[in-house]
């Protein structure tokens, strides 16, 4: 696959799925800083890659749990989506129309359909206005109902969402933080929406209350027919709401399956450091939960290949030195710890022996790392690192390649896809590193 992005799509069955709502096609959003002094003076624009190449379906009455770290790309591909931002590249279809095609008038009109549920729910109520104008604003903006008639819908809506009626003159302060989410939700649900994007809507609460919350949501998907796509980073809220569950990293989808499937038989990578970093709330419990290493790319010059890559502790072996299992984890690991310089050269034998049990390995490969543990004793680490960089992490496939979306059935239970190269029939080192 070339370095165009083709990425392909990433979707369960839609035979076994009802009609799709939300259809996202290629999507791509980068942001261009053409306006500073060192672009100006040499002529040159950074762009942020902050969504690349995502595609996949909605369908009508369910909810896509989208998860992945923070700066991921989860909230610029929602506002993208719903057009609050204008995508660079890629198609957005709601309900069969492209939304990318439409004018500035067409995509507020067509908002009316499609809504949005914040994270902070202090900062976006005005502190200003009382709670029964905040959720008939929209109404009135969309020209629905006369002034009764919004008042009316106002004061059922806050009934709905758990909220006593009465509190319709009240203004926002006078709240709590889940009570001020509730009004988010009354005002969403005000124009009658088909799909509701959800950005963090409960990571500003208390754990007691986000499950109150999160049950409200529940409740209204099911009496008014609501299709939800619910942003998190906490994959106990995303595994509660959700039907299916999209992992993102680095602007990319890498992982998309059935709730239960991904949940149970994670197959990437990233997905599977998520999973393994959950806090255990069993006091018997002991051991070290799972962290990932090192720091998150910058979006600005993504990793080639894989964007993962850099990160990830099942990186595939380069091909062309032949390296055993246990050869390639300590080659890494001597990799990594050069990289971090981390630990103190007392001589080349006794690095041999810190990270390869004292016998480098035969070939190519061990003269290269000999060459590096060289240049680390002359106090070059720079260019060890670099050499160890170029010789092993770069020309793994995972370097050279963008993978594709495709999990064999040996590997699933159910409709799954994964962008990772160790599903590679081709790929013998990912089968070992299993």
């Amino acid at each position: 696959m070339s370095d165009s992005m083709s990425m392909g799509r990433l979707d369960a069955d839609e035979t076994a799925m009802g009609e799709p709502l939300l259809e996202v096609e290629g999507l791509t959003k980068h942001f261009t800083d053409g306006g500073g002094f060192l672009s100006g003076l040499f002529g040159e624009e950074e762009s942020v890659r902050a969504v690349e190449d995502v595609s996949f379906t909605i369908h009508k009455g369910e909810t896509l749990g989208l998860v992945g770290e923070s700066g991921c790309g989860k909230s610029t591909l929602a506002r993208t989506i719903l057009r609050l931002l204008k995508p660079t590249d890629g198609t957005v279809s709601f309900k069969g129309r492209d939304l990318t095609d439409l004018s500035a008038e067409e995509v507020r009109s067509q908002r009316k359909d499609m809504q949005m549920i914040f994270q902070d729910p202090q900062s976006s109520l005005d502190p200003r206005m009382k709670i029964g104008p905040i959720v008939e604003e929209p109404m009135k903006a969309h020209g629905m109902y006369d002034a009764n008639g919004r008042e009316e819908r106002a004061r059922e809506l806050l009934e709905k969402v758990g909220l006593d009626p009465q509190h319709y003159n009240r203004h926002p302060h006078a709240f709590s933080g889940g009570q001020r989410q509730r009004v988010n939700l009354a005002r969403a649900l005000s124009v009658n929406p088909d799909f509701i994007v959800c950005d963090e809507p409960v990571s500003s609460l208390d754990v007691s209350i986000q499950a109150q919350v999160l049950n409200t949501m529940r409740s209204l998907q099911d009496e008014f027919g609501l299709t939800y796509l619910f942003i998190a980073h906490d994959l106990s809220v995303i595994r509660h709401i959700s039907d299916r569950v999209a992992v993102m990293y680095l602007g990319q989808m890498v992982e998309l399956a059935d709730k239960e499937e991904l949940y149970e038989n994670p197959q990437h990578p990233y997905t599977q450091a998520l999973l393994e970093s959950i806090p255990v709330p069993d006091p018997r419990e002991t051991g070290t939960r799972g962290v990932l290493e090192g720091d998150v790319p910058s979006p600005i010059d993504p990793p080639s290949g894989c964007r993962f890559r850099t990160r990830c502790p099942k990186l595939i072996a380069p091909a062309e030195y032949e390296l055993s299992p246990e050869e390639w984890e300590q080659t890494r690991n001597f990799l990594r710890a050069v990289q971090r310089r981390s630990f103190e050269p007392a001589g080349e034998s006794e690095i041999a022996v810190e990270f390869f049990d004292g016998r480098v390995p035969d070939g190519e490969a061990g003269r290269i790392i000999t060459s590096a543990i060289d240049q680390i004793l002359a106090d070059d680490w720079d260019v060890a690192k670099e050499r160890l960089t170029e010789s092993f992490a770069e020309k793994s496939i995972c370097a050279k390649q963008i993978p594709d979306y495709e999990v064999p059935a040996e590997y699933g239970t159910g409709p799954h896809a994964a962008a990772c190269h160790r599903h590679r029939d081709d790929v013998v080192e990912g089968r070992q590193m299993q």
